[in-house]
This record gives structure tokens, sequence and C-alpha cells, in this order.
């Protein structure tokens, strides 16, 4: 397996998402600092593959992911990890709770804590850091004994601090969707999703259900829409839209063909595996249903007359 970069450095729960899919921990890890890093040394085809995060289900979106992917670079998603997260507290060995006085994390996983933190360190001043991973390693190199870092175990473990609060996030069910992103489309598995962007090319009146219309015409489901700024002007907006199905199924396809003439631009990000537990299961029952119908057809087409 060829190196795999992740959004680092080690510890964060990019990481603890590669080391979940047996292919990619098998390889070499490379850490590279920032998001957008990441997606550059793709791009640059210094590594393969890359592993960022794109989602949490109590923040929202991660938008420097999105807009990266969607202005910056012509990588394509490869597949999708949803990682349960858990968020701890962790200090040096001999701070204790009273005694901190600054809170460092990256700000989308410090979102993810408001309460704990307005109960527990209500006059604490948050950093900003980075990433989760890098939070840990500033606190430990620190000479200072009033911080605490917000993140995961493993870095806690890797940099010798000490867990102060186990699970101190908003929601017990917080999840995370990272997404590998690399060269080329995967292979239909029966169980996937697709992902674009579109431009209008004109904001008027119904333009969006003129979109959504054509979804909705072919029974074609909608898994997420999100509009972000096109940077362009103020109220100019492109719409990202996640679909169930691969660009290689007829209907996406003649969906993807319909939307493209319609609007100012479609930028395609990838067909990819649906992450989750039902996935393998779902995918097994759809390549079970294409056999059999293929074969159904395959019995059909052989009694065709020649001409």
């Amino acid at each position: 397996m060829p190196p795999v970069a992740f959004f680092g450095p080690a510890g964060t729960f990019a990481e603890e998402a590669l080391l979940t899919q047996p292919d990619l921990a098998a390889g070499a890890r490379v850490p590279i600092a920032s998001i957008p890093d990441v997606i550059a040394a793709i791009d640059a085809e210094e590594y393969e593959l890359g592993v960022v995060p794109i989602e949490n289900s109590i923040e929202g979106s991660v938008s420097v992911t999105l807009d990266t992917l969607a202005f910056e670079s012509e990588l394509l998603i490869q597949r999708e990890i949803d990682l349960p997260i858990s968020m701890g507290l962790f200090v040096k060995p001999g701070t204790k709770l009273g005694d901190i006085r600054q809170v460092l994390s990256f700000p989308i996983a410090a979102a993810q804590c408001r309460g704990y933190l307005k109960s527990k360190l209500p006059n604490a001043a948050f950093v900003a850091a980075n990433s989760t991973a890098d939070a840990a390693a500033t606190v430990a190199r620190s000479k200072r004994t009033d911080q605490a870092a917000i993140g995961n175990s493993l870095a806690a473990r890797l940099h010798g601090l000490k867990v102060l609060a186990h699970d101190i996030e908003d929601h017990p069910e917080n999840q995370t969707r990272f997404v590998v992103v690399g060269h080329g489309i995967p292979a239909p598995t029966g169980h996937d999703k697709t992902t674009i962007v579109c431009f209008q090319r004109a904001d008027r009146p119904g333009s969006l259900l003129a979109m959504l219309q054509e979804f909705a015409a072919r029974r074609i489901n909608l898994t997420k829409l999100e509009s972000r700024p096109t940077k362009k002007s103020l109220g100019d907006y492109c719409f990202f839209i996640d679909i169930e199905g691969h660009i290689n199924d007829e209907l996406v396809a003649d969906c993807l063909r319909t939307l493209a003439a319609k609007v100012a631009h479609v930028k395609y990000l990838g067909s990819y595996p649906v992450a989750g537990l039902d996935g393998p299961a779902r995918r097994t029952v759809a390549t079970k249903a294409w056999r059999d119908a293929d074969k159904w057809l395959a019995e059909l087409r052989v009694q065709v007359r020649e001409a």
C-alpha cells in the first residue's frame, strides 16, 4: 500500500479514521499540517490518497474541505469514513481542573463541547490550534501548568497527557465523516453516493426548484443539500448536493447530463461507496439483485431472432 497522507500531525481524528480502514492502515501514514495542504499534495501526485474531515454531526460541514475541493482542486472522493467521536480534556500530570486558564483545540472540536466548557471552565480562554493533535502537542511542550487540550485519547497517549475528563461533547451520538480523496472514480458497488456542486446560471425565482425537480423526476434521493458562497459576490451561492447512486447508473448519468445543460456549471466531486454499518449488507443485496437481473436479461436476449 503506498503512503497515505492525512490531516495531521500524528494523533488527529483523521489518523484514527485512517486506521479503521485495513487497506489504508497497511501502508505508511504521512501527517500534513492543514487540510488544503493535504489536498494540494494529492493534486501534485506526491501521494496517491489523502484523508480529510468533511462533516460533523454536531457542527455540520467542514467548510475548508468543501471549498478546497470545489474551487482549488480536481481531486475526487474515493470513499467516506464515519468515525464516532469522543472528546476528552487532557492536561499535564499534576494539573487540576481548577488550575486551567487556557483551553487549546481545533475550533470545530471545541465547538462540540460548548456546554462542558461553559459549565466547568467558564473563565478559561480558548486558544485555536491547527488540529486537536497540535493542541495536545503544544500543551505537552509548554512550561505552563494551567493549560488543557481538547481532543482524542490517541493524541493524549502520544504526548504523555493525563485524561482529566472523558466524553465532554455536548451530544453523545457525535460522529465525524472523513473522505479519502484521490484521482479517478471507484467502481460502483451497488450502494454508492455521488457528490456534485451546482452553480446557477442566474439567480431567479424557481432556479433551485428546477434543479431539484430533475432528481425528483428520476426518483433519485438527495442525502444532502447545502449552499456555499461562490467567492464572487455577496448573495452568489452554489449548492453542494449528495445523491444516492453512482455516475455509472443510467438514471444518475442522465440526471447529471440534464443538469449540466440547464445550469451554468456542474462540478463533479466523485461517486464512492456509502459508509455506515449497513453498507456491506446493502452492497451484497444490490450485487445479487444486479446479477439476477443481468441473467434474466441475457436469457431474454438469446431469444431475439436474426434480422
